[in-house]
């Protein structure tokens, strides 16, 4: 059985070789805002996450599919931090921590998948890169938040038992960590 990928075919704005597509948030960014109710990448990628995080090869097939492995690898780490959480304040505190905390973007020398992405052109990219990035990180962890937690308040082992695995045998943070 093949990965999931992205349906998300026909960017707005390609940086490197990573798509910049729309998103539904209520955080600051140079992300485009998508206004309609429709599906967006960080819906996908958590819609297709617990079936994907399961492959070790992963075919790119666009550069839609680069941003969708970034926020697997992203849902991963949520995940890692959400198992000593009890509660969704707590979480959600986590949450925001990690999505500011300091990452490596394509073309870094900590960044995992550097074979797979390019590298930003320019500096100016490369900011623009970080600052989605980020935007991204903060809309993904809030949502991975209301997965996990749902209705009652209390963690969902059903996500939280996905928290050990590594897609594509790779993850964001280092070697122990």
């Amino acid at each position: 059985m093949p990965a999931y990928h992205s349906n998300f075919l026909d960017p707005p704005q390609v940086i490197g070789n990573m798509a910049i597509l729309p998103i539904k948030t209520q955080f600051r960014g140079p992300a485009p805002l998508q206004n309609s109710a429709d599906q967006d990448i960080v819906d996908e990628s958590l819609y297709y996450f617990r079936a994907n995080v399961f492959f070790r090869t992963y075919e790119v097939k666009s550069e839609a599919d680069r941003l969708l492995i970034y926020i697997t690898l992203y849902i991963t780490e949520c995940l890692k931090k959400l198992v000593r959480c009890p509660t969704k304040g707590q979480a959600t505190n986590e949450m925001y921590s990690l999505a500011i905390s300091r990452f490596d973007i394509p073309g870094d020398p900590g960044f995992p998948l550097n074979t797979v992405y390019a590298k930003p052109q320019s500096q100016q990219e490369a900011e623009f890169l970080r600052t989605y990035l980020t935007q991204i990180r903060q809309e993904t962890g809030l949502r991975v938040c209301d997965k996990v937690f749902g209705e009652n308040g209390k963690p969902s082992k059903w996500w939280l038992c996905f928290a050990k695995k590594k897609f594509m045998d790779k993850s964001l943070s280092g070697p122990g960590q």
